[in-house]
């Protein structure tokens, strides 16, 4: 093992992707509020963006370069901070920097203008003085462990030291953290013993998710690296570090090809519900996985079964821990949630057109739905803007480019807060850069900007715990993209009390989700006969012009019926049955 992660071992071997990171664990070891690898071409000079707890933004260069560096890059990175908004310019050189680039810096320094320069030597300095307890363990309020967290990760560790070879599961619905458990898990087993760990993951943006994720939870001595795709370390340098990150497949290639693997004693399954698959099935059985003597594996889902409806019985006994959406909501482990359907744009005169006995979700779709209402979904938006007062920062999902275009231009042009589009890129081959890109995911980081209108980007892999505005405009037929976007407004965070949802979609399956999700919300309410009611911090209602509309509500629900059965419909499933014969909700006559 290295002396430490940034160690002049680690910062010789690694390749520029990794040396990236390493910067980036330094910036997060420190305590910046927001570190973000922007890793990828186009970035117009900035490969690391922190933000200090003083507000001040720093721009990091890095260069992995074997000779160097040069006085051009100091050009580029005086430029980046420009673009950016940058407050403090840092270039990193493995290999140091030429004279003249140092003479320019200095004659920079002495006009008001200061670029900082980190050579090799400055990172082993810099390593020297790092704790070695790791985050968790130094800023414990930022890192505090809730409840049924801390019973997890008991419930974790008692399985691992009853049998070192078994498996715990640990189910835990997106915002409760799971990786958050399994973290803390791995950092107290390696209190009570030396041992290497192997995470796993499904593809190449997991694997670096987990990465990060799993930094504050390592003491500093303590290394990581990345085997996927993109990157391939020295198979025999494996042994060196302290916990491996890599993607199933590159691990499938590797136990085929008959390459040795160091021996690991503990090995996390991130989203184990893919478990079961021939490729991952091989993987574990190539690291011993379930055979005495071999490591013990924890799983990480959000749902205890693989998509086929199979359990996972044959890697996992019970769930260590189980909570779901609802039970979460309910207990306060998610931020209250005060989830708002509209029905402004029903026709509900329309449905006495219809002719027949049974309908597909794409023709009632057709039928219910008013297209436009992008004016009155933006008055929505500034009356929860209002209400949601001084810290107000919200994502609208949108359609397309264009619909993200409008919505944006329309909320500045009311003036209650900056909105800015967000998307990666469309079918039209339209494309943001990747400066434009992080610049705004910055900017909404520290509240530059207010509300990011997104197209294809933000439903997974951006932690931003105090937005408390979600409005969906896009439908999604996949409850796990639906949950995933819902997900980014039920983080908790100092200050928030709670995230308001405008649910303004035009698609009679969406009300039969939020249908089904306030009975499961109410389900422990009142018996009848009983006055006394349970208080609930989170509750789902239907709307129209702003107040609510039980008349709707009461009638989709008779007239949907199976809610589960619906939601999960495909668009020409003939399921829907003919509208009950009680009055429609307007428009009787």
């Amino acid at each position: 093992m290295t002396s430490s992660f940034l160690s002049d071992v680690a910062v010789t071997s690694a390749s520029w992707q990794a040396f990236e990171r390493l910067v980036a664990r330094l910036m997060t070891e420190r305590g910046f509020v927001y570190v973000a690898v922007v890793g990828e071409s186009g970035d117009g000079g900035a490969d690391v963006l922190a933000v200090h707890t003083s507000g001040k933004r720093w721009l990091l260069q890095v260069k992995r370069w074997s000779n160097p560096v040069g006085s051009e890059v100091l050009d580029r990175t005086i430029a980046a901070a420009r673009t950016y908004g940058a407050d403090v310019p840092v270039i990193v050189s493995k290999s140091g920097f030429t004279a003249d680039l140092r003479d320019r810096a200095n004659k920079l320094r002495a006009d008001g203008i200061s670029v900082q320069l980190w050579d090799r030597q400055y990172l082993t300095q810099a390593s020297r003085t790092l704790p070695e307890d790791p985050l968790v363990v130094r800023v414990p309020d930022r890192y505090k462990v809730r409840d049924y967290q801390e019973d997890a990760v008991r419930s974790v560790v008692n399985e691992w030291l009853t049998s070192p070879s078994g498996s715990a599961l640990v189910v835990l619905a997106t915002g409760l953290g799971k990786t958050f458990v399994a973290g803390e898990s791995i950092r107290r087993i390696q209190q009570n013993r030396q041992s290497k760990v192997l995470v796993l993951a499904h593809t190449n943006d997991l694997v670096y998710q987990l990465e990060r994720a799993f930094w504050p939870f390592l003491g500093s001595s303590r290394s990581t690296v990345v085997v996927n795709g993109v990157e391939r370390p020295e198979w025999s340098s494996l042994r060196s570090f302290d916990l491996v990150v890599a993607t199933r497949d590159t691990l499938a290639s590797v136990i085929r090809a008959g390459v040795t693997l160091p021996e690991f004693d503990v090995v996390v399954v991130d989203e184990c519900h893919h478990l079961g698959a021939a490729t991952y099935e091989a993987v574990l059985d190539g690291l011993g996985v379930g055979v005495e003597g071999g490591p013990f594996l924890i799983g990480l889902t959000a749902t205890p079964w693989r998509p086929g409806g199979e359990s996972l019985d044959h890697r996992f006994g019970p769930p260590v821990v189980n909570v779901d959406m609802v039970t979460g909501l309910k207990k306060g482990f998610l931020a209250n949630v005060d989830y708002r359907m509209y029905t402004d744009n029903v026709d509900w005169e329309a449905l006495r057109d219809l002719k027949g006995d049974r309908f597909t979700p794409k023709a009632i779709n057709r039928t219910l739905f008013i297209n436009q209402w992008d004016d009155a979904v933006v008055e929505r938006v500034q009356s929860a803007w209002e209400e949601l007062g001084a810290g107000a920062k919200g994502i609208v999902f949108c359609g397309t480019i264009d619909h993200a275009e409008r919505m944006s231009a329309s909320i500045n042009a009311l003036g209650f807060a900056r909105a800015s589009p967000i998307y990666s890129k469309s079918t039209e081959g339209r494309a943001m850069t990747p400066v434009e890109r992080n610049r705004l995911l910055w900017d909404f980081a520290d509240g530059r900007v207010g509300i990011l209108c997104a197209v294809d980007v933000l439903n997974e892999g951006v932690d931003v715990p105090d937005v408390n505005l979600v409005v969906f405009q896009r439908v999604t037929h996949s409850r796990r993209i639906f949950v995933q976007q819902l997900g980014r407004g039920l983080r908790v965070a100092v200050g928030k009390s709670k995230v308001l949802v405008l649910d303004f979609v035009s698609d009679v399956r969406r009300f039969a989700a939020g249908l089904d999700l306030q009975r499961s919300l109410e389900d422990d309410g009142p018996a009848p006969g009983q006055p006394h009611r349970i208080s609930l911090g989170s509750r789902i209602t239907f709307r129209r012009a702003n107040d609510e509309d039980l008349d709707g509500r009461n009638f989709l629900r008779e007239w949907l019926g199976d809610l589960e059965e619906i939601e999960g419909a495909g668009d020409d499933v003939s399921l829907l049955r003919f509208p009950p014969a009680r009055p429609l909700p307007i428009g009787e006559t």
